[in-house]
């Protein structure tokens, strides 16, 4: 089972990043039309994240990622399929030692606004993510060998995050 590791936040994550991103690049070509560094190793004010970067693609045509599972697999990543989210592909790398996740979602899923709403809120509000990073802190000593009891108790914070973000997002596009 893999180990439960927060690290304080560092600009290496920006540049992991700018590396992945440029080899993703190449694999995808067209059918790439936005690529983006989400989640906490994306946002210095959170303080603290896993070292591991998830990276968001929107694709033209979900159906034609599958195209490249075989190149995916070729630089370490694990073609995972939807993963329990649907209209999704999911890639981690690293295996136990996990360095990337790779969310591929086509134009259009509402999930690619969740993830940069998200993304946003926590620039726009650094308090938030303060907390959330403590958050982590707390969890990552309070289950260290157990990665899922990490995930399921900071999920209800995660979860209104998201609405206060979504939330932010509406009133934001009103004005």
């Amino acid at each position: 089972m893999r180990k439960t590791k927060i690290l304080p936040w560092t600009e290496d994550w920006i540049k992991q990043y700018y590396k992945e991103e440029k080899i993703l690049k190449n694999i995808f070509k067209d059918e790439i039309l936005g690529i983006y560094h989400i989640g906490s190793t994306s946002i210095p004010s959170i303080g603290f994240a896993k070292p591991i970067v998830d990276i968001l693609i929107v694709v033209k045509d979900i159906e034609k990622v599958d195209l490249y599972n075989e190149n995916m697999l070729s630089l370490g990543y694990d073609p995972r399929g939807e993963n329990g989210i649907s209209g999704r592909r999911y890639f981690p790398k690293g295996k136990e030692k996990r360095t990337h996740h790779v969310h591929i979602y086509q134009e259009g899923n509402e999930n690619i606004r969740i993830h940069l709403d998200f993304k946003d809120y926590l620039i726009k509000f650094p308090e938030d993510a303060k907390s959330y990073g403590e958050l982590k802190i707390k969890l990552a000593r309070q289950f260290p060998n157990d990665i899922h009891k990490y995930q399921d108790y900071k999920q209800d914070f995660v979860n209104e995050l998201v609405k206060k973000a979504m939330n932010w997002s509406s009133l934001r596009q009103r004005t």
